[in-house]
């Protein structure tokens, strides 16, 4: 059995001229959680999409459970994805279903559960997020974003996936709510024992959910480490970020009126 759950090695992404990834080197370890930070644009988002298959990268390797995965079939490819669950930012929640069809979306089209069990284990997921089975039978646009949130997360759980991936999964919410959604998170991730990567710019989520943190720059790792370690990790670019600070190696693109 591999040592690591997901292993990159070398990974790069252009489009045109830009170099979004620039040698990206990893290694998550199982039911371990790995929070990648960065500001807008480091290309933290295109890492995500890399891994999940969603892009093809120009060159490296990435490996999941050992098996390369930057040349599979689609019937491979599809296989993979089962080990896969997902937070969107923003919930992604479709409008026109119902929430428990919502969470139950994945069991009824991707592994063909019969509708009534596929409602049982969407109730199931909604009572894991604190959501009763009333909620179910409600429409996102009735919910508020803590609670879209939330039947998020039940939707990204709802197969048992050994892989969850969180795209900046605080955005929108207040401080209180955010708290909650990164308890819920803990919880969800260590009942399943899966192995998660998320990428945020908020901190406060970083360090509640994280066991390491890598911090991406201009499409580099310029440094990784366990998240105890973040306050003294000695690096400018990570001092800069976590504290927030206009002046450091982090340079805005601000243009001149």
């Amino acid at each position: 059995m591999p040592s690591s759950k997901i292993s990159l090695h070398g990974v790069t992404k252009s489009f045109g001229p830009k170099k979004v990834l620039q040698g990206i080197d990893l290694e998550v370890a199982p039911g371990e959680s790995m929070v990648v930070i960065g500001g807008s644009g480091t290309g933290k988002s295109v890492l995500l999409k890399c891994i999940l298959g969603l892009l093809e990268p120009n060159t490296g390797s990435i490996r999941i459970d050992g098996e390369e995965t930057t040349d599979l079939t689609r019937h491979d490819r599809a296989r993979v994805m089962r080990k896969f669950g997902m937070l969107f930012q923003g919930g992604a929640l479709f409008d026109s279903l119902r929430v428990w069809e919502n969470v139950a979306f994945g069991p009824i089209q991707s592994d063909g559960m019969p509708v009534e069990q596929a409602r049982q284990v969407a109730t199931a997921k909604l009572g894991a997020v604190g959501l009763g089975p009333e909620i179910g039978e409600l429409f996102p646009s009735e919910l508020s974003g803590g609670m879209q949130k939330r039947v998020a997360l039940a939707r990204a759980i709802a197969r048992e996936p050994e892989i969850i991936f969180f795209d900046e999964p605080t955005t929108g919410l207040d401080p209180i709510m955010a708290d909650v959604i990164n308890d819920l998170i803990v919880k969800c991730v260590s009942d399943l024992g899966a192995t998660a990567i998320s990428i945020t710019h908020d901190m406060a989520s970083a360090r509640k959910i994280g066991h390491r943190v890598g911090m991406l720059h201009e499409g580099r790792l310029v440094w990784q480490g366990p998240m105890a370690d973040i306050d003294r990790s000695g690096n400018p670019y990570v001092d800069q970020f976590i504290h927030g600070h206009a002046e450091g190696p982090i340079r805005m693109q601000v243009r001149k009126l």
